[in-house]
């Protein structure tokens, strides 16, 4: 092991307090695709558009779709994120307030590549009627722009609570200071300057080679939507996919990690998937974190599950997001295959079967 001093510096282990990432020279990320959820949905969820005109309320935040993580890159901090958010919203004119109208509000662009004044946010209404189109330029005019200001908040906010730690102190920093030097402003360089140069300052054939193991990268993720039906009832649904005795018999495997319960693991398929539920909506909601044991070494994607009746079925809708964009299609293949195709004929759940 090279000594203080000799040898090339990037790879010196120092004396730190945890011996850990020797002058912040490798990649470390931290995963901020959970707590961007909830911070998009505090500050868009009620918020309020009000002028002479009239006043609209955004009701809810239906869809925030997408992911986020830190990294720390020679000791830089670099934010990855791309989300698209769709909320509901409602408003009425001043001069008729009893008459409401309700419309949709996109944002499909929130990412590094876009600074908050650049985003697009649309704005549609149900209603046709002249009132209507009114109350809608209020939430298109007004209210897209507040919509901009609290997701520029977002931004801000993500960048300030994903700094601390990230850059760990060095030899020239006693541990006395450490405490104190974990807690970085982040770099104010625009993201776009910022991965041009991590690009540059890289060894190229080491890059090359860290990109073919999934290692140590930003990796690119596409975001998989699937509808299944079934012809049973939700709960007969929820429970194929959570009771052990009948996900054994699906996936015709003995189960020894299935831990149904919040934070609980699974390991399915002979080890092929792997994961753990994050939440458990009895017969409603099934989430995960999901990963193929082919996928770069310890990424993970969020799947989500709502199952509910329509009509004389059951409709489960699949949304999973950061799923490798080169494992895209097999990932797809792999839910229709072992997942769809398992409970529906081993339980006769098909609805093409009636």
């Amino acid at each position: 092991m090279a000594k203080w001093g000799e040898g090339d510096p990037r790879w010196i282990v120092e004396e730190r307090p945890d011996a850990a990432n020797p002058n912040n020279w490798h990649w470390t990320e931290k995963n901020a695709s959970p707590w961007s959820r909830e911070r998009i949905k505090d500050l868009l969820d009620g918020l309020k558009v009000e002028t002479e005109e009239g006043c609209c309320q955004i009701s809810e935040v239906s869809k925030i779709e997408g992911e986020a993580c830190a990294n720390n890159r020679k000791g830089k901090l670099i934010f990855f994120y791309e989300w698209e958010v769709t909320a509901e919203w409602s408003g009425f004119l001043n001069s008729d307030p009893k008459t409401k109208y309700k419309g949709k509000l996109e944002v499909p662009n929130l990412s590094d590549e876009n600074d908050a004044s650049e985003l697009d946010v649309s704005v549609t209404v149900t209603s046709t009627k002249d009132d209507a189109h009114k109350v809608k330029e209020i939430m298109w005019l007004k209210g897209s722009e507040l919509v901009k200001e609290q997701l520029g908040k977002y931004i801000k906010d993500l960048k300030t609570e994903f700094s601390q730690g990230m850059i760990l102190p060095t030899k020239n920093q006693g541990n006395d200071n450490a405490a104190n030097d974990n807690t970085v402003k982040p770099v104010e360089t625009q993201n776009k300057t910022v991965k041009k140069e991590v690009k540059k300052t890289i060894n190229q054939p080491i890059l090359k080679a860290v990109q073919a193991a999934g290692l140590g990268v930003k990796i690119p993720t596409k975001i998989l939507t699937m509808t299944e039906q079934f012809q049973c009832s939700p709960a007969d649904l929820y429970r194929a996919l959570t009771v052990q005795d009948m996900v054994q018999a699906f996936t015709r495997e003995a189960l020894s990690v299935f831990e149904v319960k919040k934070g609980g693991r699974f390991v399915l398929f002979n080890g092929n998937v792997s994961g753990e539920f994050t939440d458990l909506v009895p017969g409603e909601k099934i989430s995960m974190r999901w990963r193929r044991n082919d996928w770069p070494k310890d990424h993970y994607s969020d799947v989500k599950m709502e199952i509910s009746l329509k009509l004389n079925q059951t409709e489960l809708k699949l949304t999973q997001t950061g799923v490798p964009a080169s494992h895209f299609d097999s990932t797809k293949d792999g839910w229709s295959q072992y997942y769809w195709f398992g409970i529906k004929h081993t339980f006769g759940y098909d609805p093409k079967l009636f």
